[in-house]
């Protein structure tokens, strides 16, 4: 126990020395919680190889409360991992120990910081564990009382005590203050307690300082056999520096170098060269099972791209054995259910939390798997913070979202997705295809699952044509010129329900003379630039048409591609219930539209 007591102390040290050399950091948010997790980290009960982070069997472990990152970076010192003189650059620019961790540090299992999403991540680490990998590792998540108020925290607590995650163990550091003040529940643990067993979980309360308590529920939770634990560790913010210990205003900010000597006076003796040992992983070898190949057969008629993504990603599974498929409760209306039947080991119900669902993705996601996330396109934006902060953790997640646009019908608006394309565009790195029948979506979801990164597949509700046979070949960053000749006077670009209206066009068009070029770019992101600049110096004019707001839809990428102007056919105007051709009209997004734009530019030639 003593050598615990030093080490803690130690851990304190090092949190104060980094961010008072950094000038900022959250030295107070380390302090309250030092005790906790020193106890975990070298107390026996965290079992890692530092030398192999990625080893499969390790325990995992996450700072929820990303801001106590002067703690995280000075255990991992006091670990022997990082140097003293690697801890002193916290914060500097090009250093790995950042703000906030991320896994450019190799010890980080992702990205933390934006509040009430390490459980959820967690989660997705426990469940690879229990459902997937069936390995004995266990995931350990350090929460903040603050975040505590988070509607996600509850998603992921609600969902981990369904899935029975017996290997997922929550530490809430209840420290009583916030950035601006005490927090609702204060001190007030029992209120924790009551809440976190109400939702299935085993909840073991203690005084976060009292290291022998600490041992028991650590040894408590390690033994639990059908429920996640949650820790309740009553702490006090800044705890072991008297005159920052349970003191507002003092979150964020960093000691001077006089209050740092005066603090480390109270520590007493130090030996900065003790060091804390971590328990080894249990050594396993695992063979993956072969999985059947598929008997599903590629698309032959007129169906609706989102009826494609269930077959695709049946197809799809002996190539990629690494893939699951999540869906939030839609998986009737997204199809995933059609992989849900055919594999239901590799799929996850994930009820209506997207939050959540894109939270249990991103840790599928960090231990090896390829997570497709499907849910009504609109909804998903309901996750995005989840779904920026994942980037930083170079995530290999595929996002499908269904029941784009205006075209979905009667529905309404609540159920339209018209800022999905800005939204995921705006994530660097991502990949966004739109596709546009059967054959199109299955060859997409195919690249999607063959890339490594961010991805998003946009799907339809109503039924298109099929387009593309099975030899057509499609890629990232391609289009696709379906209508072309020498007198082409304008130039038509679109993709999924407004391709099959250009397309529509086209032919009245023909009618009358008039010839257009129509080109599916169903690759948003990366745009085919060539093809979309051949076009502009061959054709008069380019018209985009699209079921989504102008703003950061394709009209913006084919902008951003070339030098002249774009005219934009989008949804200018707030939807309303009715029938797909209804809205489309209404819209002015339809084949009438598109003949009334070209005739227009024609006229004016």
């Amino acid at each position: 126990m003593s050598n615990l007591q030093d080490l803690a102390k130690l851990v304190r040290y090092y949190s104060l020395l980094c961010s008072t050399l950094a000038g900022s950091g959250h030295p107070t948010s380390s302090l309250s919680a030092a005790d906790l997790l020193t106890t975990i980290l070298f107390g026996g009960f965290f079992r890692y190889n530092p030398a192999d982070p990625a080893y499969a069997n390790n325990d995992r472990l996450i700072f929820s409360k990303g801001h106590a990152s002067p703690l995280f970076y000075a255990l991992w010192t006091v670990a022997g991992v990082i140097t003293e003189d690697e801890l002193k650059t916290y914060r500097t620019f090009g250093s790995t120990l950042e703000g906030h961790p991320t896994p450019r540090f190799r010890w980080a299992e992702a990205a933390t910081g934006s509040l009430g999403q390490g459980l959820s991540i967690g989660a997705g680490m426990a469940l690879n564990a229990t459902y997937i990998d069936h390995l004995p590792y266990r995931t350990w998540v350090l929460l903040g009382d603050s975040e505590m108020a988070e509607g996600s925290v509850w998603e992921a607590i609600e969902f981990a005590a369904h899935r029975k995650l017996n290997n997922l163990v929550g530490i809430i550091d209840v420290n009583r203050l916030g950035q601006r003040g005490p927090t609702m529940v204060e001190h007030h643990c029992e209120f924790y307690r009551a809440r976190c067993e109400s939702f299935g979980w085993k909840a073991i309360v203690i005084d976060g300082h009292d290291l022998p308590a600490i041992e028991r529920a650590c040894t408590e939770a390690v033994q639990s056999s059908d429920q996640p634990v949650m820790i309740i560790a009553r702490t006090l913010k800044g705890k072991g520096v008297s005159f920052i210990e349970d003191k507002e205003g003092w979150h964020g900010k960093a000691l001077t170098k006089e209050d740092f000597d005066r603090a480390v006076k109270e520590f007493g003796t130090l030996d900065t060269s003790l060091r804390g040992n971590l328990a080894k992983p249990e050594q396993l070898s695992a063979t993956p099972s072969a999985i059947a190949p598929s008997d599903l057969a590629l698309p032959t008629k007129d169906i609706a791209t989102r009826k494609a993504y269930g077959d695709a990603l049946a197809r799809l599974l002996p190539m990629y054995p690494q893939i699951v498929a999540l869906d939030a409760e839609v998986s009737n209306s997204t199809y995933a259910e059609d992989f849900g039947k055919r594999h239901p080991d590799n799929f996850f119900e994930m009820y209506i939390a997207e939050q959540n669902m894109v939270g249990v993705a991103l840790g599928l996601s960090l231990r090896g798997k390829i997570p497709f996330v499907s849910s009504f396109a609109a909804f998903l934006s309901r996750a995005f913070d989840q779904i920026r902060m994942s980037q930083y953790s170079g995530a290999n997640i595929k996002f499908v979202g269904s029941h784009a646009g205006v075209s979905i019908g009667e529905d309404g608006p609540s159920q339209m997705a018209l800022e999905d394309l800005a939204m995921f565009r705006s994530i660097r790195e991502s990949v966004v295809f739109y596709p546009s029948d059967g054959m199109s979506a299955h060859r997409l979801i195919a690249l999607a699952a063959k890339h490594r990164g961010i991805v998003y597949v946009r799907m339809s509700r109503p039924v298109t044509p099929l387009l593309y046979n099975e030899s057509e070949q499609f890629a990232i960053g391609g289009s696709k010129t379906l209508r072309s000749s020498p007198s082409d006077v304008v130039t038509v670009i679109a993709a999924g329900v407004t391709l099959v209206e250009a397309l529509k066009a086209y032919d009245l068009l023909q009618k009358e003379g008039v010839a257009i070029r129509v080109i599916d770019l169903y690759s948003i992101k990366p745009v085919d630039a060539a093809a979309l600049q051949k076009a502009a110096v061959e054709t008069t004019a380019l018209i985009t048409v699209e079921d989504h707001y102008p703003d950061g839809g394709i009209a913006d990428v084919v902008r951003a591609a070339i030098s002249t102007p774009v005219y934009s056919l989008a949804v200018k105007k707030l939807p309303m219930s009715g029938k797909p051709d209804e809205l489309l009209h209404y819209e002015e997004i339809d084949a009438e539209a598109i003949v009334k734009k070209v005739k227009a530019i024609v006229g004016n030639s």
